[in-house]
């Protein structure tokens, strides 16, 4: 989940993004967040233009803690009690992640938001998030987009494109339909944790699917 309207992190987007938590956490949902850093630094961008890889996702890794502070001080305002861990060590700032830790701060109806992705190179938040939600035995692993669903296509590009409401792991691997990267789905497929992608930004669409409705689509 990045917090950004374009380059950068807007606390006004960081605010919003907290309500939606909020609205989720107020229906008595244990609530744990992997966040990204795609609105300050990609990892892959900077090793395609020549930087060495290992540096450049170390560098979105730091940046994804960033994010991290920013949603904390978003949801603190609106009254949430959180906790931020990350696989890069800050101490002086967050937590280092600590699997029963985390799930003990759940279990406190406190917020866990996850930076630092997996503290390894080569592994993006898509493959940090399926690693977290095993760890800590989420129910369900939330993709949070800006398309509400999965579609063969971009839709934005053909408004014809199919939508799908359910697919399998395999299909969703096979099919390359770049929902989440394959390490992630890959691991979610051997797990048994089912991934929703939907629309972060569609009113209601997180609440309405912890809820019980059907909402974007379901892989599994």
């Amino acid at each position: 989940m990045a917090i950004a309207q374009g380059f950068g992190i807007d606390p006004e987007r960081a605010h919003e993004v907290a309500q939606i938590v909020k609205g989720v956490y107020d229906l008595g949902v244990e609530v744990a967040i992997v966040i990204g850093a795609g609105n300050l630094w990609r990892g892959a961008s900077g090793a395609g233009k020549q930087m060495e890889r290992s540096t450049a996702d170390h560098m979105g890794m730091i940046a994804t803690v960033m994010n991290s502070l920013a949603l904390q001080d978003a949801l603190e305002r609106l009254g949430i009690v959180t906790r931020v861990q990350t696989a890069v060590e800050m101490r002086a700032i967050a937590e280092p992640y600590i699997r029963l830790r985390a799930i003990r701060h759940l279990e406190k109806a406190r917020v866990v938001i996850i930076g630092g992705g997996t503290g390894n190179p080569y592994f993006t938040t898509d493959s940090a998030g399926a690693l977290r939600a095993m760890e800590i035995n989420a129910d369900v692993l939330i993709k949070a987009t800006k398309v509400d669903a999965i579609y063969d296509e971009d839709p934005m590009k053909n408004p014809n494109a199919k939508r799908y409401t359910e697919l399998s792991y395999i299909e969703a691997l096979s099919s390359r339909l770049r929902v989440m990267d394959s390490t992630a789905v890959s691991l979610c497929m051997d797990n048994n944790m089912p991934i929703v992608v939907l629309n972060l930004w569609d009113e209601g669409s997180v609440q309405r699917l912890v809820s019980g409705e059907t909402v974007g689509t379901i892989v599994h």
